[in-house]
């Protein structure tokens, strides 16, 4: 969904059981709403176990990533800003610091 009166778009996804959403970072903040599943999410070095109508706010330059790891597939809408940055990858040095946090490791891991 689209809507340049509100500025902003409203964007689906799903992933299938072990999917995952890209591991980035980004100027912009969003907002997302779990649809479908269950799940966990990555927003800076926490880790959340996540459900369906659950809301999640991605702040502004934070790592974060969905994954599918409950065994089920996992669907979520995202609300963003119509004018914003491009996602930036991490770096090998930047995936070497997040996994010096345990619970991002094994999160990345799983």
């Amino acid at each position: 969904f689209h809507d340049d009166a509100l500025a902003c778009e409203l964007r689906y996804f799903e992933m299938d059981t072990k999917g995952f959403s890209s591991l980035e970072r980004h100027e912009h903040a969003h907002a997302v709403m779990i649809l479908r599943g269950r799940g966990q999410c990555m927003v800076g070095g926490e880790i959340r176990d996540v459900k369906q109508f659950d809301l999640i706010t991605i702040p502004a330059w934070n790592w974060h990533q969905f994954r599918a790891n409950a065994g089920e597939p996992f669907g979520f809408l995202c609300m963003v800003n119509t004018m914003r940055d491009r996602p930036v990858l991490p770096t090998e040095d930047e995936l070497r610091h997040m996994r010096a946090n345990p619970a991002v490791a094994a999160f990345l891991d799983s």
